[in-house]
This record gives C-alpha cells, structure tokens and sequence, in this order.
C-alpha cells in the first residue's frame, strides 16, 4: 500500500497583485527614455547594465525599469519601448540630478542606437 498524502509545496507566488502599496524604496527623481522611437528595438540588458554603471559614478542606487507601453482602440495599436531610470539624490538638488539623468540617458540611448546602425 503507498501513502498518497499530498506533499506540501511552496505558496503559489502571485502573479498579478495592485500597485497601491508604498514602495520599499521612493525615488525622488523619475524619467523616461523613449529607447524604442530612437532604436526602433528593445535596450539589451547588456545595454542597460551599462546604462546603470555609468549611473552609478554618482548615484549610490539607481533603478532601472524597461517597459513595452501599448495603447490600443478598435482602429489602431501602437506599441513603445521605454526606459524609466528612478534615483534619489545623494548631493546637490533634485532638478541637478533630473537634468543629469537626462543627458547621460540620452547620450546612453544615442550610442545604443548608433551602434545598431
């Protein structure tokens, strides 16, 4: 006779879940980089290690989020690839850290997009 008692297994990890809870980590300054109008494709994740590496000679922490945005009606559908780069500043104020964020993140995405070519 076997002993088909059920095995425990681990909670099922949830997949979809609401966004209303407060981060473990608030980011005071957010942009976005609209990768996928200037490189018509995805950012690699070797590109986007990159990406945070160059971050990081300033920053102490840096998140880096790489997402598809779809709008879609019943006439059309428009996909873009975006990078969003969250960072709190560690010196100086939160429009210096913006506007750094900006053109290394620009500059960042023009060399992906050059390197394609």
């Amino acid at each position: 006779m076997t002993d088909e008692s059920p095995t425990p297994s681990a909670p099922e990890p949830e997949i979809a879940f609401p966004a209303d809870e407060e981060p473990e980590w608030d980011p005071v300054v957010s942009i976005h980089v609209n990768f996928g109008v200037l490189a018509a494709r995805q950012a690699t994740p070797a590109e986007i290690d990159r990406l945070a590496m160059s971050l990081l000679d300033r920053l102490e922490r840096v998140t880096i989020i790489s997402e598809v945005h779809y709008e879609v009606d019943r006439r059309s559908e428009a996909a873009v690839h975006q990078i969003r780069v969250e960072a709190r500043p560690t010196e100086g104020d939160r429009e210096e850290l913006q506007s750094w964020l900006i053109d290394q993140s620009e500059q960042w995405a023009r060399t992906c997009a050059d390197s394609r070519v």
